[in-house]
């Protein structure tokens, strides 16, 4: 369902690619941007998640950790002030800072079924793998008792099954995605646990 329909597929200048936000800057834009600490952290999980997945699989440089880690932080920050313009807000930003198209197509191809815009390179389509997953497994490590300590596959998949649990995250979403990432959901599942639990 189109709720938040970008109505393109292109998205920066293509004489802008290898520009990159600085981390500062892409803080001090999350600080400006997003009052809800519990989205804030949610959003450094993601990027969190990007970095490492950039780094131990893709095996990419720093310049393309940086790029993807970029991609992370900022791709929820218009939900907050503007959530009925969603994702457009940040978008339309990162077009008038000049930053590079791929980390501009990957923000916005982050839920396909909202914004209409298809997740095209390895990028895009982890950063929306790991984004409803990213926040299930932190509403799950809330009601644990020793929080990520001890969390495992299993217990995320039993939590997947329940249908009242964190009823907002779609786990239409989440299937949909490791498939086009090509990856299991119990690989995505361990490497989030891993690399989440201290942001």
């Amino acid at each position: 369902m189109l709720t938040h329909d970008l109505g393109r597929q292109v998205f920066g200048n293509p004489a802008n690619a290898g520009n990159i936000i600085s981390l500062q800057d892409a803080n001090q834009l999350l600080d400006d941007w997003v009052k809800n600490e519990s989205l804030k952290r949610h959003m450094r999980q993601v990027a969190a998640l990007m970095k490492a997945w950039a780094r131990e699989v893709e095996k990419l440089d720093d310049i393309g950790q940086l790029k993807w880690e970029t991609a992370g932080l900022l791709h929820d920050a218009d939900w907050d002030q503007w959530p009925d313009d969603h994702c457009k807000r940040i978008v339309e930003e990162l077009e008038k800072r000049d930053i590079d198209p791929e980390i501009i197509h990957a923000i916005a191809s982050h839920g396909p079924r909202f914004f209409g815009v298809e997740p095209v390179t390895t990028m895009d389509k982890m950063l929306y793998a790991f984004d409803e997953l990213s926040g299930f497994i932190h509403a799950y490590s809330l009601m644990r008792p020793t929080g990520y300590e001890g969390m495992d596959i299993k217990g995320v998949r039993k939590r997947l099954k329940d249908k009242a649990f964190a009823a907002q995250v779609s786990r239409e979403d989440i299937a949909d995605a490791a498939q086009r990432a090509g990856r299991e959901v119990d690989e995505l599942i361990a490497f989030a646990i891993t690399h989440q639990a201290g942001v």
